[in-house]
């Protein structure tokens, strides 16, 4: 359910929604021997939700927009299986309702924008995102801490000019060398009595740079 209203001047919108599954299929957590992501089918679970979106031209050289996500994302009666390397076979603990793997509950994006002369923007978006569980036992300790990234932006637009249209881009992306991992897995086994869980993390690259022109014919 939405709604939404825009002018020449600001746009907002709101949607709701709820979705509920049978049977849905997630991540584990878990790679392959391949690398691959795994997936299992969760007999019972939702996600939730609102997300608002809007935009503003506050003045003819300056545009801010953003949009942000809240939700809830549950598996209902999870059980958790890991490999049992003393005995064979495979070990259950019961979780009860926990969160989706790698379903954040809050995404959050904003742009200011910046036109200091006709078809010339400098543009600095940035994205926050919330805590995400590595796995479906939404243990603190299997997870992605929250983390916020600032870009920066700057475009040129000629119009007519050897070409319909030529862009010429250059962005900076995570200008603040933020040090963080937007993904990762885990998995868990018991050997020698103890259970042992191992987590691995990809971590972002600092600031780096980007350039490019676009044309269209």
């Amino acid at each position: 359910m939405g709604v939404e209203k825009k002018n020449s001047h600001y746009s907002f919108g709101a949607t709701l929604f709820y979705m509920k599954y049978k049977d849905q299929l997630v991540l584990t957590g878990q790679i392959n021997d391949v690398g691959a992501y795994t997936r299992t089918n969760i007999p019972n679970s939702y996600r939730a939700g609102i997300e608002l979106q809007g935009s503003s031209l506050v003045t003819k050289w300056l545009q801010v927009s953003g949009n942000l996500t809240l939700s809830t994302n549950k598996v209902k009666d999870f059980t958790e299986y890991y490999d049992d390397y003393d005995n064979g076979g495979q070990k259950a603990i019961a979780h009860g309702t926990t969160d989706i793997a790698y379903s954040p509950n809050v995404v959050a994006g904003i742009q200011v924008s910046f036109l200091p002369a006709k078809n010339f923007t400098i543009s600095f978006p940035g994205k926050y995102v919330s805590r995400q569980y590595l796995d479906n036992t939404s243990q603190q300790s299997r997870s992605l801490n929250p983390y916020y990234v600032q870009d920066a932006r700057i475009s040129y637009t000629l119009h007519n000019f050897l070409f319909k249209e030529i862009s010429f881009l250059f962005q900076a992306n995570n200008v603040f060398s933020k040090k963080y991992e937007p993904n990762g897995y885990t998995f868990s086994y018991q050997y020698g009595g103890a259970v042992t869980t191992e987590n691995y993390y990809f971590p972002m690259a600092g600031l780096n740079l980007l350039g490019g022109v676009n044309v269209k014919f």
